[in-house]
């Protein structure tokens, strides 16, 4: 779902099935060409996130009108009022979350599947839950289509977080609240992340780390994201 700015893979091996088919092939070099010129060159240098975003076919996770911008440097808009954020952003977030081979991540709006498949290829286990169901219905297929067994797709309102899966090494929501949900901060581990876009006219994109039972947040950029949405919209 999300977002616009205003304004790497080592060690694990790739989850997906990672077999592009022959319709791939003419997109291979826009998506190298995405990585090297909107995002390796603002300054992203995590390896593992590089990677998984050369690797994960981001046009086959936009509507077949969009597929010709996938590349591009822009969000794209998905449907039901939301959007595939821009590459940049997706990159950005993963970087900050700072993933590791064996962490178990949550994501709160799943959208088209896209950012999902990124965390899966940089982390053991990516739990994403999304409100919306045409779009859950789509995502699920998605990443059931490209082999991710490590991804869990759940339909709901992801403000309450995954108990039953928690606790969770990182976190990231992908649309903009006023505040980090409480439920999240609680299933969030001890010394785990959480990246999210916090505000309403204005937005900051903040990391949070949990130490001593408390939540310790950092603002890094503005950016503007749809609004996060739970049961109660």
């Amino acid at each position: 779902m999300l977002g616009f700015l205003i304004g790497s893979l080592c060690g694990y091996p790739l989850t997906g099935s990672g077999q592009p088919d022959s319709k791939d092939a003419p997109f291979e070099a826009m998506r190298h060409e995405m990585v090297d010129s909107q995002i390796l060159a603002r300054g992203v240098k995590d390896e593992r996130v590089l990677q998984a975003m050369r690797k994960v076919p981001r046009h086959d996770f936009v509507p077949i009108i969009e597929k010709l911008a996938a590349y591009s440097d822009s969000p794209l808009p998905i449907g039901h009022g939301q959007t595939i954020s821009q590459p940049y952003i997706v990159a950005l977030m993963t970087e900050l979350l700072q993933v590791e081979p064996a962490d178990k991540v949550l994501e709160v709006g799943t959208g088209s599947g896209y950012q999902a498949a990124i965390l899966a290829e940089v982390a053991k286990e990516v739990y994403t839950i999304e409100i919306v169901e045409p779009l859950y219905q789509t995502a699920k297929a998605k990443l059931e289509k490209f082999g991710y067994k490590n991804v869990h797709v759940r339909l709901g309102d992801g403000t309450k977080g995954w108990p039953e899966a928690a606790p969770f090494d990182k976190m990231m929501v992908t649309a903009a609240g006023l505040k980090i949900p409480d439920a999240l901060i609680e299933q969030l581990k001890e010394g785990g992340k959480i990246v999210m876009p916090v505000g309403e006219t204005e937005q900051m994109l903040v990391v949070g780390e949990k130490r001593n039972n408390v939540l310790k947040t950092s603002e890094k950029i503005p950016v503007r994201f749809v609004p996060l949405v739970d049961e109660n919209s």
